[in-house]
């Protein structure tokens, strides 16, 4: 977390290749992002990284297990294996019941919902949410939360987050605050979340497993 143009939102593209480094090393799983041409960057977002945006950003005339299934088929994974793991993905943030359902049939938490089983599918070694809650309300994103804690504790992926809500950002097991495009402040958050336990100023989100 962190104010305003404070470079949130470019870690997240540091990280996912969309945006080259000036200087130093970035290396996500193994692979040094650093190093990659655009290529490569964008066969790792495919196959490495999950990515959740505050718009949801889901293709209007696709239904909810299309746009799911979308990363594995532009990966030419078999339908088979598509089909098992949309339907996996679907379940497990409680949306199968909407898989034949299009963007505009859905609430803005059903569709984040979807966005974030879009980001699961291809089994990630990390999660990058930028503002996942920004769009919704208070409940809403409550929800959102509960979802993405439910994803770092049973599958065991990481979660970088970015918000600009210290409540949210209290639930996470560490916190990091950017000023200026400057790791200010780190904070260990301890094993309990309590949507109470709030810091008074907080950086960007990482609910590592």
């Amino acid at each position: 977390m962190g104010p305003s143009g404070s470079g949130k939102s470019t870690v997240l593209h540091l990280l996912a290749g969309l945006t080259p480094p000036t200087s130093g090393e970035i290396i996500v799983d193994g692979i040094r992002v650093h190093e990659i041409g655009p290529s490569e960057a964008a066969a790792l977002r495919r196959r490495k990284i999950g990515y959740v945006l505050q718009t949801f950003n889901l293709l209007p005339f696709l239904t909810a297990e299309e746009n799911v299934g979308m990363p594995l088929v532009l990966d030419g994974v078999r339908q088979k294996v598509v089909d098992q793991r949309v339907y996996e993905a679907l379940s497990l943030v409680k949306m199968s019941h909407r898989a034949k359902h299009k963007p505009g049939e859905m609430s803005g938490g059903e569709q984040q919902r979807v966005a974030i089983a879009r980001a699961l599918v291809i089994e990630p070694a990390i999660v990058l949410a930028d503002e996942p809650t920004g769009n919704l309300d208070r409940a809403g994103g409550r929800a959102i939360m509960e979802l993405l804690e439910e994803v770092n504790d049973s599958l065991g992926v990481t979660i970088l987050m970015v918000t600009h809500d210290p409540v949210f950002a209290s639930r996470a097991k560490r916190v990091l605050r950017l000023v200026d495009g400057r790791l200010d402040q780190a904070m260990e958050m301890g094993a309990e979340r309590t949507p109470g336990n709030t810091p008074t100023e907080c950086g960007a989100m990482e609910a590592g497993g």
